[in-house]
Parts: structure tokens; sequence; C-alpha cells
């Protein structure tokens, strides 16, 4: 039902811009629509709105009527704002206003809908896939936590057993079996102890044959929450493909996506130089870059460039916080609109930044980690990225248990690194700073 509403929403861009601009030049300014430049502009106005929703999260991320208005019309707004920009800057009509302002207001109720529907598919997902859990009370407390937050898919734990719990007293007693039934489980979660009790095992394989769908511990993370869990990490750690690694063709491509990123943001770091440099003079006097060096790939020191947010006498490097005292008034600005992260384009063009990876520490953050973490190292495999999975699915956290929680995203990343998921990421942090998403 969610992958319709997808459909539907941009089947119904498509409809609505090509059907107005259709209109358009046979009633108003008679034309021929498909053989006028007028066409390719209706494509480019298309994918602007197909962006723009996908940005302000339709039709998945609201939560309501209202939540859905807003976004639908946060939307429609900013791609026709887009497009009537290209027209300045073209100094052209490419679309008729008619077009692109009828096009916006009618697909408000159209992109309402469509998060509507999406928000009534969530709802029967979460009564679809109801898990019983077979696993230690503290495992089961924390992915019950993950499951009311941001799941990548929606379910509802409704039971859970510890294995001890599930384990027959007797022959013909099936604890595991009864329960399922009683609640009317679809999913069952083993742990690693529930996963090697054979009569525990032998109940599953009954449930498995009427129809219950049956994950371990790892891959019920792995699919409906996007992370890997901190008890399997090390476990994990060797048992999947890298793709940086292991395809040398996907490896070729990001680069040349990072080259490509990094150059096309260097205009933008040129013309917002200025702006900083008098907000600086103004609010955060100092040095205008800040240099901080980092872990690369291979375990590769770089130095890294941002715009200094915080005071020059700032002192040693400690983890930081949303309400860090050493940020200053027009460098909280910065970092609320992210901006102080536009010299790092120089850092993907140069190799040090990916787009899309996990991000990179400080050498003696990695050096602690390494300490309590053996597995840690595994992140630097790959390039550290200017956003990553961890970024977009993990509230800002500044703590070695952060570090922990990130990493168990950054394991996802790395068992599925590929274009599309680098797509994903990429989409939703335009969401996160569109949104106006703080670090």
């Amino acid at each position: 039902m969610r992958r319709g509403a997808r459909a539907l929403l941009y089947l119904g861009t498509a409809a609505v811009v090509l059907g107005l601009g259709k209109y358009h030049a046979d009633a108003i300014g008679d034309y021929d629509f498909t053989d006028s430049f007028r066409f390719a502009w209706s494509l480019t106005y298309m994918v602007l709105l197909a962006l723009a929703a996908y940005a302000v999260g339709l039709p998945d991320v609201p939560r309501s009527v209202g939540q859905a208005i807003g976004s639908a019309a946060a939307a429609t707004a900013a791609a026709a704002g887009g497009i009537s920009l290209l027209q300045l800057v073209a100094g052209s009509a490419l679309l008729p206003r008619f077009v692109v302002f009828s096009s916006a207001v009618a697909l408000v109720p159209g992109y309402v809908l469509c998060s509507l529907v999406a928000a009534q598919g969530r709802r029967r997902g979460e009564r679809r896939d109801r898990v019983v859990a077979i696993a230690d009370p503290d495992e089961v407390a924390a992915f019950a936590t993950e499951l009311t937050h941001n799941p990548e898919r929606p379910a509802a734990l409704v039971w859970a057993l510890t294995p001890e719990d599930a384990h027959p007293e007797r022959p013909d007693h099936q604890p595991l079996v009864e329960v399922a039934a009683d609640i009317g489980a679809t999913v069952v979660v083993l742990d690693r102890a529930a996963q090697n009790d054979d009569l525990v095992v032998h109940q599953v394989a009954a449930l498995h044959e009427q129809g219950v769908r049956v994950r371990t511990l790892s891959l019920f993370y792995d699919e409906w929450l996007g992370k890997l869990p901190v008890s399997e990490l090390e476990r994990m750690s060797l048992m999947f493909d890298i793709g940086e690694l292991h395809r040398v063709r996907y490896g070729r491509v990001k680069r040349i996506i990072d080259i490509a990123a990094g150059v096309l943001a260097l205009p933008v770091l040129v013309a917002v130089t200025p702006f900083v440099l008098l907000g600086n003079l103004v609010a955060n006097r100092g040095p205008l870059i800040y240099h901080q060096t980092r872990v690369g790939k291979g375990g590769v020191h770089f130095e890294i460039l941002k715009f200094r947010t915080m005071t020059p006498d700032a002192g040693p490097s400690e983890w930081t916080s949303d309400d860090d005292p050493r940020v200053t008034p027009f460098g909280r600005l910065l970092r609320r609109t992210h901006l102080d992260e536009l010299p790092q384009a120089i850092n993907m063009v140069k190799g040090d930044l990916s787009l899309v990876g996990p991000r990179p520490e400080q050498p003696r953050y990695v050096e602690e980690l390494h300490e309590k973490i053996p597995f840690y190292g595994l992140r630097h495999l790959v390039r550290p990225g200017l956003t990553g999975w961890a970024q977009v699915k993990y509230p800002y956290g500044a703590s070695e248990i952060d570090a922990m929680e990130k990493l168990q995203y950054e394991f996802f990343y790395l068992r599925h690194q590929g274009l599309g998921l680098d797509a994903r990421i990429v989409g939703r942090t335009l969401r996160h700073v569109l949104a106006g998403g703080g670090r």
C-alpha cells in the first residue's frame, strides 16, 4: 500500500503537469505541446516536484492530515520557486505561469491523499507484522524501543520469552507454539541462545510450516531496523562483502559521483564565503576555516575543512553536544543550516571524503574506541562520508555509547553498500536539512 502511494504520487505529478501543459497549448497558447521546448521544461518541472516531494518526506513521513498539508504545500512551493528561478536566470518564460502555479495548487490535495494512503499502509503493516521474540530481556527491551522510533519496516512486539521460558517442560509441551497461536504472531525472532536450543528450534520449525516467518536477531535488525545488533557486530564483521572492496565497478562509479558532487559544490562555496566572512566580522571573530585531523580510509589521517563555528580559544577538541557553549551564535546558525560543511567539497575532490560513508572521527577517539571495540576498524575500510546511514538514522550524539550505537548502523551500511542505498541516504539527508535539523 505504501509502494502504491509512492507510485500514485509520481504518476499523479506527471499526469497533472503534462495535462495542464497540453491544455494550455491547445486552449490558450495555440501551439503543438509535444513538439515545443515547453514539453522538455514540463519534464524538468515534474522532476523538481518529485524531488521536492521526496525531500520533505512525502508520502511516507507525515503522520497526520496537518503534517501532510504542510509538507505538500512546502514541496509544491519549493518546486514552483525552483522553476521560476530557472526562468529568471534564463530570461525567458520556459514554462507558462498557468502551468507552474495551477500544477502546484492542484497537486497539494493529491499529495495529501497519497500521504493518507501511505499512513494507512503503515498502520496495516504494524498490525500485520506481529513479533514474538525469544531472547534475553535486555535485548528485547532494546529492539522494542527501536521499533517505536524509526524502523525501516513497521512492526509491533506483542510477546517475548526467554529461551528458558520457550523450553518445553515435557515432551508434549510446546510453549512457543501456544503463545504464537494465542497472539497471532507473524514473525518469530531468535537470539543466539534460542538458536542453539534444539527443542526451541523444533517448535520454530512447526511455526514456519504454518506460515510464520522466522528471523535471527541479526536478520531482524537488518530488515526491520536498518542496523546490526551490538551483540552480533564481532560475529558478523567478516560475514558480508563490502562494496568498495569487493565490487570494483561500484567503487569507481562512486568515486566519479564524489568528484562530480564536490565540483558542483565548489561554486556554492565560493558564493557563500563572502557572507560567512561578513558574519564572522560581526559575531564570530577569528579564522574563517577550521582544520581538524580525522582518520580516513585505511587509517590514513587527513585535515577536514569546515567554516569555524566555535570560539578561536575553544581549547582541545572534546565530544561536542547540541548546546556546546563553545559554539558562537553565528556558528550555531552555520551548523543549523549545515553551511559549515561546505568547505568539505574540497576534501571530496581531493579524495579524503566521499559523499556517503561513515563519518570520520578524530585519531584519539579512534584509538580509544579501537581498544574497547576490537572490530571498530572495519569502518575504515571505506572512504568516510560527508553524510551517512548513521547520521540519518540516529540523532546527534557525542559519547562512547553513541559511537557504539552509530557503529551498528555503519555495519548495516557496509553490509549493503551500493548506489541504491547511497541515493536513499542522500535523499534522507536532504529531508533532514530542509526540515532544519542541526547536529
